[in-house]
């Protein structure tokens, strides 16, 4: 299964009772991991689809799937994604194909680089040509709006039996690709599968760390997306550095309420899953949620704006499914009740702000 030495996987039985599928694929995978014929397939040619494929590249056998045939013919001549990543030049090991059985069917790993409204769809896709037990690696930040899942919970809808883990973190894709030092987590609850996939995606300058909380991993990856949008705002609205100090620590507050409502550990918020990436995603002029909210701060539609983009702002499709999560979990969300206004209800971002200072005086702690 991992590389043509390797036997296929409905041929490895567990040496006893006690001992399940996923273990049995983990020991293999502790075999083959630094073998160059571990396969690693990356579903979604986006930025950040993109530049994990670099990253695993490095490491493993690797193809990247785009949905576009025009953008997999591309970046088979060129060796550049032209529509995401047109600075830079993609290892030369890198594969690309539009032709979803031939990214998958012979995977190892398979990475889920793929927005959260169409991620159902292309999973049920990826499920005709998997084969058994292979783990899922989800780097989407968003919820099904019609059901509030998580993108774990929807690999196990359609994938049942199949590991997933969530690879997040403070990690915007120009600057992993430039080599900038930076560091992300690998999230599942399988500390085994977990140590492997370190290996595949970790480079001397991407320190990977692992966490068994997938739930606190996602949901941090969620609300830092709509925080982002507000933060956005106050800088388009021309507030400074107190402003957004105040945004992102009332913000990681509402992000560890929800997250550990839903059985998240408050840990994850405090590091690189949370605390960490909701600076960067609130901070960087490269965050398109931060320049979602920058645009509405300067008075622009949010209809021109989405019009404008390319690429998805997951926290403006997801800031819905976040607020309908908390009232689920009877969570108070301020910050996220006033992003939903502003994106979907037509408030203005200066009338936001005003309602989030007008609230009623209270406690910072508890």
């Amino acid at each position: 299964m991992l590389g043509h030495e390797y036997e296929p996987m409905t041929s490895v039985e567990p040496e006893d009772d006690s001992q399940s599928f996923c273990a049995v694929y983990a020991r293999i995978m502790v075999r083959a991991v630094n073998h160059p014929s571990i396969r690693v397939a990356v579903i979604g040619a986006g930025s950040w689809g993109t530049t994990v494929a670099c990253l695993a590249a490095a490491n493993a056998s690797t193809i990247l799937w785009a949905r576009r045939t025009e953008l997999a013919d591309a970046m088979i001549r060129t060796h550049r994604n032209p529509d995401y990543l047109s600075d830079f030049t993609l290892p030369e090991t890198l594969e690309f194909t539009s032709d979803m059985g031939r990214a998958v069917s012979n995977a190892d790993v398979v990475v889920m680089a793929v927005p959260s409204h169409g991620f159902r769809e292309v999973v049920t896709e990826v499920a005709n040509f998997i084969r058994p037990i292979v783990p899922i690696v989800s780097l989407s930040k968003g919820l099904e709006r019609s059901s509030l899942k998580r993108m774990s919970e929807v690999v196990a809808d359609e994938m049942p039996g199949h590991p997933v883990a969530v690879l997040t973190g403070p990690n915007l894709a120009q600057e992993i690709m430039q080599g900038q030092p930076a560091a992300a987590v690998v999230a599942i609850n399988d500390k085994a599968i977990a140590d492997e996939l370190q290996k595949i995606f970790a480079q001397p300058t991407l320190r990977v760390y692992t966490n068994l909380d997938i739930v606190g991993c996602e949901v941090a990856g969620v609300v830092k997306n709509v925080i982002a949008i507000a933060s956005g705002m106050a800088a388009g609205m021309g507030f400074g550095d107190n402003t957004r100090a105040t945004l992102i620590t009332r913000g990681l507050a509402e992000m560890s309420r929800l997250g550990m409502a839903m059985g998240g550990d408050g840990y994850t918020f405090a590091g690189l899953a949370g605390m960490g990436d909701l600076i960067a995603t609130c901070a960087s002029t490269q965050s398109r949620n931060n320049m979602v909210g920058r645009r509405l701060g300067e008075g622009e539609s949010i209809g021109n704006i989405l019009e404008s983009m390319t690429m998805v702002a997951e926290g403006v499709k997801s800031s819905p499914a976040v607020l309908d999560l908390a009232r689920r979990y009877s969570v108070e969300m301020p910050i996220t009740e006033q992003v939903v206004a502003v994106c979907h209800e037509g408030r203005s971002a200066a009338d936001a702000v005003a309602l989030l200072m007008q609230r009623r005086r209270r406690s910072e702690i508890g």
